[in-house]
């Protein structure tokens, strides 16, 4: 299932830098933590799916990658998104 719009708008405004701002890595990885919190709680019920834990798979290693991205580039604004999404326990 994909995100109604009302509330992956509402992620957008509230992890955006600007007004316009739909692609960057803080928007990126909180849209991706919310597929990844529904896709695991699918496939609680549903353990013999297993495209769908391939995708859970792509997309944990693709939040990965973003969020190696961001600690790179500014690391005061990883610790918030990590803090906020409740990362890293």
């Amino acid at each position: 299932m994909a995100l109604d719009t009302a509330k992956k708008s509402e992620i957008i405004k509230e992890f955006s830098r600007g007004e316009n701002d739909t692609g960057s890595p803080e928007v990126q990885v909180a849209l991706i933590t919310n597929r990844i919190t529904y896709l695991t709680e699918h496939l609680k019920i549903n353990k013999k799916d297993h495209s769908s834990r391939l995708g859970l798979l792509k997309l944990v290693g693709q939040r990965k990658r973003l969020l190696r991205y961001l600690k790179s580039k500014d690391f005061a604004r990883y610790t918030e998104v990590i803090k906020t999404l409740g990362l890293r326990g």
